[in-house]
């Protein structure tokens, strides 16, 4: 009797323990991580931006059911839930509310916009380093004032027009950038407010008094994206060449590397590596670029870093219409990788800003409404805007790869393993069949 008594109170127990242990379960949880260098967990990096944010953050999926994304996409989002329990993740389904989709400007099935206070952004690509950066764009907050030079001909910052960059800017106004159109021409100079200051490929010759504007908000410490295109020598902007060290190279760049990627105009520069740098580290999209002029550097007062670059098959030839000319070197044609993009830098004049930024890029199309879609033409320009602003500072995660992900092995090592992978096989069949003999004998 008291065997059974003893063995009724140690059940009970169990049962009361695996009851506790379902209750404390729910109640709370421990994980850890065994992957080479906790390749599973979020960097510490992203926890920090997590705790940056104090209020909630709602991450939109729009996401067909489907697809298997969303079990991709909420796997993906708890990792972060973990950290900041009100992050709230909802899905749309795009064929069942077209009027949402198209008031997000979704393009892309389980594209994510994330929504955070009174500001939001799109997210297309699904990864660590895309997902902080973004936490880290919402935690900064505010709004960036960026000029856009206008009244000579320069693209429009709203416009529609084919040549405008009205797309790309609407796309920068969701992530908290305000374009302010700027006549130099009727202000005595550039707002100290503005964040930056954009020159985007003018066609009529600038007035010396706008050009001098342009220098003095260079040289107090001010940031200036400047777009140039072939043939602009004549528009009068030589002492912002000088202030900066640029030089245009004659002619614009003929790139026949291009036809294997079936380009039928040499004139279109197909960019598909980039020069290291801060703005492309990490970017492997290609980039299409019509109608460009090649840069030099001719200053030491900036730090220059060569931002874009054409193909080694790339040259010069003369701004015209038609069949690209062939290289000439008689006609003094260069030949060889040609760089036209630079991101300047120094110590900022400025006593708010650490660092003066400037881009000078020999393309003003590459942004507009009609070749923006082309690749990573709208990542890159983003990249670029984030950098111009001080945004490449947010958040940059170390890399995170496990040492042992690729084997590497010789011939004979091939040899053995082919041999290994017949025998094996062999061995054991043969093994079988020796016992089936030994026991059909007893």
């Amino acid at each position: 009797m008291r065997a059974r008594l003893a063995s009724f109170a140690v059940y009970a127990m169990l049962l009361v323990a695996a009851g506790a242990l379902g209750y404390l379960s729910t109640r709370g949880g421990a994980t850890w991580d065994w992957t080479y260098d906790a390749r599973a967990s979020l960097a510490p990096q992203s926890i920090d931006v997590l705790r940056a944010l104090k209020g909630p953050l709602t991450v939109t999926s729009y996401a067909s059911p489907g697809s298997g994304l969303r079990a991709t996409i909420s796997g993906f989002i708890a990792r972060y839930q973990r950290y900041k329990p009100d992050l709230a993740l909802r899905f749309v389904d795009p064929a069942a509310d077209p009027a949402a989709v198209r008031a997000a400007g979704i393009s892309v099935d389980g594209e994510l916009v994330l929504a955070y206070g009174r500001r939001s952004l799109r997210l297309t690509q699904l990864s660590d380093q895309s997902f902080t950066d973004a936490l880290a764009n919402l935690a900064r907050g505010g709004t960036r004032l960026v000029a856009f030079v206008t009244g000579d001909g320069e693209r429009s910052a709203a416009g529609r027009a084919n040549a405008d960059l009205g797309g790309f800017m609407a796309q920068l106004a969701a992530q908290g950038v305000q374009a302010v159109p700027i006549n130099l021409a009727q202000v005595a100079a550039i707002p100290r407010n503005a964040d930056l200051v954009v020159l985007a490929s003018p066609l009529a010759r600038l007035a010396p008094a706008s050009v001098h504007k342009l220098v003095e908000w260079l040289r107090d410490g001010g940031n200036l994206l400047w777009l140039t295109d072939p043939g602009s020598a004549h528009l009068g902007l030589a002492p912002l060449r000088r202030e900066l060290g640029i030089t245009a190279l004659p002619g614009e760049i003929i790139d026949p590397s291009g036809a294997a990627a079936g380009l039928a105009d040499p004139r279109l520069v197909l960019v598909s590596t980039y020069p290291p740098g801060a703005i492309t580290r990490g970017f492997a999209l290609d980039t299409l670029f019509p109608g460009v002029v090649a840069l030099a550097r001719s200053g030491n007062n900036w730090k220059y870093t060569p931002l874009l670059r054409a193909a080694p098959q790339s040259y010069t030839a003369p701004v015209g219409v038609g069949p690209a000319p062939a290289y000439t070197a008689a006609a003094g044609d260069l030949r060889g990788a040609l760089d036209f993009g630079f991101a300047l830098s120094r110590l900022s004049a400025n006593p708010l800003h650490d660092q003066q930024r400037v881009v000078v890029i020999g393309d003003g199309d590459f942004l507009s409404n009609t070749f923006l879609g082309n690749g990573g033409n709208a990542a890159l320009g983003t990249r670029i805007f984030d950098w111009l602003l001080g945004d490449d500072t947010l958040v940059r995660l170390p890399p995170r790869a496990a040492p042992d992900r690729q084997l590497a092995i010789g011939q004979r090592g091939l040899d053995a393993l082919t041999a290994a992978l017949i025998l094996l096989p062999v061995l054991l069949l043969a093994g079988a069949f020796a016992l089936w003999l030994h026991r059909r004998r007893r």
